[in-house]
């Protein structure tokens, strides 16, 4: 059966239209007198000015084209809403016809944004979109129900976190077509699971991006990012740009739902509301999401339309119970972290206004306490958290096992959205190091910018280790974090998170829209209690120590469903489950 493809695109004013026999091309381009069309194996072609800053030219074809735009000074350059770039960031753009992809899974409308329980990879460490969808089945298995990919869009070279696009609309070339995208999606939707993508919003790369040379106007050169010149939100064509690249991805390509890079450091945040806006009226018959990452813990965007927020806080307060590390922004969360966990577990964000002796003791987050628990993504490992230490660890490495797993199972029980990062549930120790490919003295800023952002870690600072951190740019830092080793326990760990998964799915899934906390307490300096109400009237009970020592404790009388409990006294490195109702809860 053929399906019209899902995108909004004759709204689209960015990128090809192909209308009936011709091709539309479009550039906003308010710093270029004048733009021609070269189109590979044709005459240039002079492209007719329009509404202000507008370039166009039609040509007629009926086959996919290879083109580029020459600007005033001979310069040829991609389109920046391409949709493919067959030979990456330095060749042609290349139309494309989404329409001639056959959807099989055509009635998939998504899942309840509850049923989350989200699986981070990153797709060419993995080997590309063929590589993600060996991995389908196995997902599907252990539990997980939402894949989110690290960014695809076209960066330099063919290696990278996908941070560094620069062509928003182009999927990577390193990883496969677009139509083989569409079809890992078309796969992961037979096996029920959602598929969402990264999207870096807040800036482009450091090479390869060429909007400064003929729409100076993108940018705020007055305000600075850690990654050069603002995205000048407050332009209309601006935010219609990145609007449609939204509607673009959840449509053409079908994903279910967007997680917002570093939206802290978009200058004119109006646009999340507006953009989510606009994603929910494409899609009204479907289950889309958004979710977003925002360091400075900004409720508002809960309450007007996305769907969740990554909370760093419960991240980094768990580290802190886990390794014991102290230095950069863990050092916020060394006093009192049980009290501070409490916290997280009962309103979400720890910091809510108060002042972080990381930022400066400027004061940071609002007040979360009124938000569900399901507003917050939950993780314990992500790209960041290993990828942005010098040597790549995981907690498996860091850790002691037991802690590690009474971690793991509060994660997971705890009426907040999973994140898995890939691997760890196999328990890998492989690394995930940081890597790029550039070369000249790109390669190196890149290499010594990241030693200065993170010189408040020790092994930034320490010279001896300084040396030993492996160079982004080689070949065989990528190589490193293949996942090609399993660990000895593989086997033990799946079966651990699979249990943990099922037991979520049965028991708190189906009760948790509608959840509210009941607030939470530290009862040792390393050991938690928090309860929750659930939509079915249960009350869901969290005991967690991650101490070195059993806990004093007189609890339910009730075994719990998950752990072993005597009734006194709460085992070290132990988390525990209950329900207030053991009729309505009780273990299979």
């Amino acid at each position: 059966m053929q399906v019209r493809w899902m995108s909004p695109l004759e709204s689209f004013r960015f990128g090809p239209k192909r209308v009936g026999g011709t091709v539309e091309f479009r550039l906003w381009a308010p710093g270029a007198e004048t733009v021609e069309l070269a189109v590979t194996g044709r005459p240039l072609l002079p492209m007719a000015k329009a509404e202000p800053g507008w370039h166009i030219a039609t040509v007629s074809s009926d086959d996919d084209l290879r083109y580029r735009f020459r600007l005033p000074d001979g310069s040829l350059v991609p389109d920046p809403a391409a949709r493919f770039q067959p030979d990456g960031i330095a060749g042609d753009s290349l139309t494309v016809r989404p329409e001639s992809y056959r959807w099989r899974h055509v009635d998939w409308i998504g899942r309840p944004w509850e049923e989350a329980l989200f699986y981070e990879l990153h797709v060419g460490v993995v080997g590309g979109y063929a590589g993600v969808s060996k991995r389908l089945a196995a997902l599907a298995d252990l539990g997980v129900t939402a894949i989110e990919l690290m960014p695809l869009a076209e960066f330099s070279g063919d290696r990278n976190w996908g941070y560094d696009g620069v062509l928003p609309f182009a999927p990577s070339h390193a990883y496969g077509s677009p139509d083989r995208l569409r079809a890992l999606i078309d796969e992961a939707h037979g096996f029920g699971l959602m598929v969402f993508l990264d999207v870096v919003y807040n800036h482009f790369g450091p090479e390869g991006n060429w909007l400064p040379a003929y729409a100076p106007d993108f940018f705020c050169p007055e305000i600075h990012t850690p990654w050069g010149a603002s995205i000048d939100f407050g332009r209309a064509e601006v935010r219609q740009f990145f609007t449609e690249n939204a509607l673009y991805w959840l449509g053409e390509f079908r994903f279910d739902g967007l997680r917002l890079d570093a939206v802290h450091a978009i200058c004119d945040q109006s646009w999340v509301t507006e953009m989510t806006a606009a994603a929910g009226a494409a899609f009204p018959t479907r289950h889309i999401h958004i979710v977003l990452e925002n360091e400075d813990n900004r409720a508002r965007h809960m309450r007007n339309g996305v769907n969740a927020q990554w909370n760093d806080d419960f991240h980094n307060v768990m580290h802190v119970l886990l390794t014991g590390e102290d230095s950069s922004y863990y050092s916020d969360f060394v006093d009192r972290p049980a009290s501070r966990l409490a916290r997280s577990l009962s309103e979400g964000f720890i910091f809510q206004g108060e002042g972080s002796p990381n930022h400066g003791g400027a004061p940071r987050g609002e007040a979360s306490s009124d938000l569900p628990p399901s507003a917050f993504v939950n993780f314990l490992q992500n790209h960041d958290q290993i990828g942005n230490r010098a040597f790549g660890e995981r907690l498996t490495v860091l850790a002691d096992k037991h802690r590690l797993r009474a971690a793991v199972a509060l994660l997971i029980l705890c009426p907040s959205i999973p994140l898995l990062f890939m691997g760890e549930e196999d328990g890998a120790s492989t690394p995930f190091l940081f890597f790029t490919d550039f070369h000249g003295d790109l390669a190196d800023a890149v290499r010594e910018g990241r030693r200065k952002e993170f010189a408040a870690f020790a092994a930034f600072a320490d010279p001896d280790q300084r040396n030993r951190i492996p160079d982004p740019n080689a070949p065989e830092t990528f190589e490193a974090c293949r996942l090609d080793d399993a660990a000895s326990d593989a086997a033990d760990w799946r079966a651990f998170y699979r249990d943990l998964i099922r037991l979520r799915q049965h028991y708190i899934v189906p009760a948790l829209k509608g959840a509210q906390s009941l607030g939470a307490e530290a009862i040792g300096e390393k050991a938690v209690i928090a309860r929750w109400s659930l939509a079915d009237g249960a009350i869901l009970i969290l005991l967690s120590n991650f101490a070195d020592e059993a806990v004093a404790f007189s609890g339910p009388t009730t075994m719990p469903i998950w752990g072993e409990f005597d009734g006194r006294s709460v085992p070290a490195a132990t988390t525990l489950c209950w329900f207030d109702s053991a009729d309505a809860k009780t273990p299979r």
